[in-house]
């Protein structure tokens, strides 16, 4: 069914883990086999990409044939890469751009190249598969996606660009009206030609990724409760943004013969109301890991209709799999956080692995063996789950579920607001200079574009509003410990470069002003901002100081999230970041982690906990699982 797909894109996604790389490395074979005489690109947007781990091929920023399959390419976007192209391709007319909407000469921006960027992952992966379906490189394109949330990130970023080519658009009428008042005439020149013909690209993308009979997103979703909600969600959030949805692949669904076979049956009922008319397919579970060529095609011939699993009339709502099984702690644990001084715990890794529940347990295990202690469990997820985990919607302001722990999920949106009204508007400002020139011409242009631009809801805005939203929590001294719920690694990262990256677009802005705070004045501003970077930069000591900060990743025993998990650790060390932990989850007795994997960290063994009527059942048996037992005094 998928194959049959007359698509020119085809764009996976979903919640973190389900197997979306899985089943885009499989469909992608597929579609090529089918159809030999097009060329098929699988595209990876993904900044943690794991293609070449499932396909077990080297995987990078050029298209590479697949070696048994030459008509299938293989891609994972280099944001950097692509950057640095476009800086090559459109950098000096940019900043020409700039300097007419602003006070700033042009040489001033080209430090900006350079620095930190939010967004860019999300950013350069649009333009370049627009790009990419442009010119007709390839006839079909697969493109497996970042989690759930940072893919409606990426959509999003179509009205963002809409915004930024109009501000651009009314820097360069300021320059026309200025050129024809002073000069009498105007001759169109390379920003006008820029600007029209990003419009085109933008305005075929996005008619492109709006069209049912070129594009679809499918989703793709595990028989978990908290997979379900997620997907719910994304759904919704598609139909929003006009994106056509092809449909929906239900991973791991166990057979007949297994215990839970009668809730994972009686869970994709569920997902069938939420597919909105569209296809829903489901993969049974598979006993090994289905990585390589061979397991990738066998996966796919297993991929079956719905309508093939329909539950008998009159099953029972219970099964084996609703009962209670308590299990037992697994030496060793992890230490008692809170007698230990920590005050933030990052808990992160691959999507799906199980942070969510990992965290939700820390906190609240945490809160109940210290009920003097006052505990945060925050999520700063855009596709937000730890709501799903506690079992109760979770917002912005925090909600408390036991005298002393709260829970909340950082709204960027509401963030934003505060940050637009404390720095945001006046820089808008700034940047646009103030007065009057020319015969009584105002540079009424250039503040209502920067308001523009400001006003949107900026590319990877979400990781910088977390980290303040955090340092300002550690500052009021509120709690004794916060537990962060990351996004999966790869934002996870760009979360963790954030003080650099703001501390580094702040230092930029200082310079500007030092070179022409004559002209644009605004030092109790400056004061501010000052203040702000300094906030930064001790944010930026706090994550690297072990007895503040500690870092837990979760992983599980599969090779394609262990591959990625030694990457992550290798880049926290690098970056100077305490990791004594790795929660192994869902471990299996005697399938234990190679000890050469991670030789400085103590493995944590989390078993598989059994199917329960909701998943805060679940983070409560996970939490005495997790911490080392307290002493018997204690107990």
């Amino acid at each position: 069914m998928l194959t049959s797909s007359p698509q020119q894109l085809i764009m996976v996604s979903g919640k973190g883990g389900v197997g979306k790389t899985t089943l885009s490395c499989g469909f992608a074979r597929q579609l090529a086999r089918q159809h030999p005489d097009e060329t098929v690109l699988l595209l990876s947007t993904d900044p943690a990409h794991s293609l070449g781990d499932v396909l077990l091929v080297a995987v990078d920023n050029t298209p590479t044939p697949l070696p048994d399959i030459p008509n299938l390419q293989v891609r994972a976007l280099d944001a950097a890469m692509l950057l640095e192209q476009f800086r090559t391709d459109y950098g000096t007319v940019l900043e020409l751009l700039v300097e007419r909407g602003s006070f700033v000469e042009g040489d001033d921006l080209s430090p900006v190249w350079d620095m930190g960027w939010p967004g860019l992952d999300e950013l350069m992966a649009l333009l370049e598969i627009q790009r990419i379906l442009r010119d007709r490189e390839v006839d079909r394109v697969v493109v497996d996606m970042a989690p759930s949330g940072h893919t409606l990130s990426l959509f999003a970023l179509m009205d963002f660009l809409d915004t930024l080519l109009a501000a651009l658009g009314q820097f360069q009428q300021k320059h026309r009206t200025l050129t024809e008042t002073l000069a009498g005439r105007y001759t169109p020149d390379e920003a006008d030609a820029f600007i029209t013909d990003m419009r085109h690209d933008l305005e075929q993308g996005r008619s492109l990724i709006q069209d049912r009979e070129r594009a679809a997103c499918w989703v793709v979703g595990i028989p978990e409760p908290m997979s379900l909600a997620e997907s719910d969600r994304f759904i919704t959030a598609l139909d929003h943004l006009g994106i056509p949805l092809g449909g929906l692949v239900i991973n791991r669904v166990m057979q007949e013969n297994d215990q839970t076979f009668g809730a994972h049956r009686r869970m994709l009922a569920k997902f069938a109301a939420i597919a909105q008319g569209q296809p829903v397919l489901w993969v049974p579970a598979q006993p090994s890991e289905p990585v390589g060529a061979i397991a990738l095609d066998r996966i796919m011939l297993q991929v079956k209709p719905l309508v093939d699993l329909a539950a008998p009339e009159g099953e029972l709502a219970t099964d084996a799999s609703s009962k209670h099984q308590w299990l037992t702690p697994i030496s060793p644990g992890i230490e008692d956080l809170v007698t230990a001084g920590r005050r933030l715990i990052i808990v992160g890794g691959k999507g799906g692995v199980g942070k969510t529940t990992v965290s939700a347990a820390l906190g609240w295990g945490l809160a109940q063996r210290h009920p003097e202690a006052s505990l945060r469990v925050m999520s700063i997820d855009p596709a937000h789950s730890l709501g799903d985990a506690f079992g109760q919607p979770l917002g912005h302001e925090p909600t408390r579920l036991l005298p002393n722990l709260q829970a909340q999920e950082v709204s960027a949106e509401v963030v934003l607001d505060q940050f637009r009204a404390d720095y945001l508007w006046e820089l808008a400002e700034m940047m646009a200079g103030d007065g009057d020139i020319a015969s009584g011409i105002q540079l009424a242009y250039g503040p209502d574009a920067w308001r523009q631009v400001v006003a949107q809801a900026l590319p990877g805005i979400d990781e910088m509003l977390s980290l303040i939203t955090v340092m300002d929590l550690l500052e009021r001294n509120e709690h004794q410990l916060i537990v962060l719920d990351t996004a999966p690694t790869g934002h996870l990262l760009r979360f963790l470069e954030m003080p650099t990256a703001l501390g580094d677009w702040l230092g930029w802005i200082f310079k500007l002003w030092i070179k022409y705070k004559d002209v644009v004045g605004r030092v109790e501003f400056m004061g501010r901002l000052r203040s702000l970077r300094q906030r930064v930069l001790a944010a930026q000591a706090k994550l690297k100081d072990p007895q503040h900060t500690e870092f837990i990743g979760v992983v599980q025993n599969q090779s394609a999230i262990l591959a990625e998990a030694k990457r992550l650790n290798q880049t926290l060390s690098d970056r100077g970041i305490a990791q004594r932990y790795i929660v192994h989850n869902r471990y299996q007795l005697g399938l234990d982690l190679p000890a050469e994997l991670f030789p400085h960290q103590c493995v944590v063994r989390l078993a598989a906990l059994p199917p329960a009527p909701l998943p805060f059942d679940q983070v409560k048996q996970a939490a005495p699982l997790l911490l080392t037992p307290p002493p018997p005094s204690l107990g």
